[in-house]
């Protein structure tokens, strides 16, 4: 839905489609780059658990070579981000370790985009929800920024998935990201933080948390005063970075709880990044919802369908 409204202003889409709430399912529903590494971390995170406890070693190896092979497959057009390319290019070589593949000064949001598979895996617990997270997103992503947004959106999705009310969340995620500031876990990141630049790498992955914390004000600005027929991007951001993807998307998701596919339809009609967008607001509604939400005509069409309902049924 995001994709034929991604780099158009509110206006130019307004030419076309003069209300949001009526913004179509395209009659070919296909995926863009978002859905493709949604799977793909699906897939790795799957072959990891076949064989035990979620580990690093256990997860790294299996959704590497997932990220390799959408990064070399012939379908892998949809206008993916150039962190991810370049990232997986260098994954794709053995001579690498994967945290010198890392591109540790982008907190693109193809961090969190494709993040929410782990916090619908109800057996993880909090320490592997949160280092497995921030591990699938230093593989390409690995400003603190992008490993703190990726771990904030992984625990919105599995407090949605477990009956949080949406009214409660705000506060839980500030919670969260308040006492998860100064912590950097070397089991689940190993040297990484030997490539950022700081006293230590506890104050540098705090900077990546206090950029989740200041949209989380612009997100609790926005929902003191909503205003659905705003463009979400003007209250919490574009989306082209980790932390607004994820304030932008979870406020079209709050605006609209009882609503999955108006919250969709709100992310997607917008001025910034609205396929990653509406992933992400529509990761938040089915974590809350269930697939059963989704109107018939929409599933039926949707490219990849039956393997997106197989890994949801999987966690479910």
């Amino acid at each position: 839905m995001g994709r034929p409204t991604e780099f158009q202003d509110v206006e130019r889409i307004a030419a076309e489609h003069p209300d949001w709430r009526q913004l179509p399912l395209p009659a070919r529903a296909l995926v863009t780059d978002d859905t493709q590494m949604t799977l793909a971390l699906g897939r790795g995170l799957r072959a990891a658990l076949a064989r035990g406890p979620l580990t690093p070693l256990r997860l790294t190896r299996p959704v590497r070579e997932e990220f390799v092979d959408w990064w070399r497959s012939p379908e892998n057009n949809r206008a993916p981000g150039m962190t991810c390319l370049r990232a997986c290019e260098r994954l794709s070589r053995h001579e690498y370790r994967w945290q010198q593949a890392s591109d540790v000064g982008s907190k693109g949001c193809g961090a969190n985009m494709r993040v929410a598979p782990i916090g619908l895996v109800r057996d993880l617990d909090a320490r592997q929800l949160a280092g497995a997270a921030q591990l699938q997103s230093a593989l390409t992503h690995g400003h603190p920024t992008a490993l703190a947004a990726s771990d904030l959106t992984a625990y919105a999705v599995r407090e949605l998935a477990d009956g949080l009310p949406p009214a409660d969340l705000p506060a839980a995620l500030r919670a969260y990201a308040l006492a998860s500031r100064e912590r950097y876990d070397e089991f689940w990141l190993g040297d990484l933080a030997d490539r950022w630049y700081g006293d230590s790498p506890q104050a540098v992955i705090a900077r990546g948390w206090d950029d989740c914390l200041t949209v989380l004000d612009r997100l609790d600005a926005a929902l003191a005063a909503p205003d659905l027929d705003a463009d979400p991007c003007l209250a919490t951001g574009e989306g082209w970075i980790a932390e607004e993807a994820f304030g932008t998307g979870l406020l079209c998701f709050l605006l609209l709880p009882d609503d999955p596919v108006a919250a969709v339809r709100r992310a997607a009609y917008s001025s910034g990044d609205s396929d990653s967008l509406a992933c992400l607001a529509g990761a938040f509604a089915g974590a809350h919802h269930g697939e059963a939400v989704w109107p018939q005509e929409w599933v039926e069409r949707i490219e990849y369908r039956d393997e997106l309902l197989e890994l949801g049924a999987l966690w479910d």
